[in-house]
């Protein structure tokens, strides 16, 4: 399973792409905005740092509007895909940006029937929201599933993203699923990399390592 990294923050996408252990970036018009920065600026710079999968939003309503903004965006480099709604307007215009070979992400995706919809079109990657999903008293996981299955059943070319992840363990429930991406804000991955029982393990090792230079 990929991973991508789920903020515009500059300092964390450079922190975990030097560990090694993301594959891509997803951003959205909220977490630029967040930032406080120009967006181009900040596109520019993602850009600039991680060679691989950078997901940037377009956020018109009309396919050819859509298909402009795509145009536009794909300017940044070779790694960037286009986030696209998951509406009518959005699939014209992902079945169109799939014809030009551009990349597309469909986003705010609910339900395997959409996530379905959105793959007949011809998107690159499709983004199923568990933890919106869990709020509303859903069970995220299982729709992951029920895509994972429809996808695998007939070969659909689509990347299944598990997108709105809460905590360490959806990541987890997302890998068991078999999803090809989990896209993981900064403070889970903080989550993820940190346990109690490796920090006393290395304050052990590191008394004990007192106690031989010391004979």
């Amino acid at each position: 399973m990929e991973i991508f990294i789920d903020t515009a923050e500059i300092s964390q996408i450079k922190k975990y792409w030097n560990m090694g252990v993301i594959d891509g970036v997803t951003t959205n018009p909220t977490l630029i905005a967040k930032s406080g920065r120009d967006f181009k600026q900040v596109v520019a710079e993602i850009a600039d740092i991680v060679k691989g999968p950078i997901s940037v939003e377009a956020i018109s309503t009309q396919a050819s509007d859509l298909i402009a903004e795509a145009k536009e965006l794909v300017k940044f480099g070779e790694y960037i895909v286009v986030k696209i709604p998951m509406t009518a307007e959005g699939l014209k215009a992902v079945k169109e940006l799939n014809k030009l070979g551009i990349k597309t992400n469909v986003t705010l995706v609910f339900s395997a029937s959409q996530a379905l919809l959105a793959a007949k079109a011809g998107a690159t990657y499709v983004s199923i929201f568990v933890g919106r999903l869990d709020d509303r008293g859903h069970e995220g996981m299982e729709v992951v599933y029920e895509i994972g299955e429809i996808f695998k059943n007939y070969r659909l070319p689509s990347k299944l993203i598990v997108a709105s992840i809460r905590h360490p363990r959806h990541v987890i429930e997302a890998a068991t699923a078999g999803a090809d991406v989990a896209t993981i804000p900064p403070d889970t991955l903080d989550k993820m990399l940190a346990h109690p029982l490796t920090d006393e393990g290395l304050r052990v090792f590191a008394s004990d390592w007192e106690k031989v230079k010391k004979t």
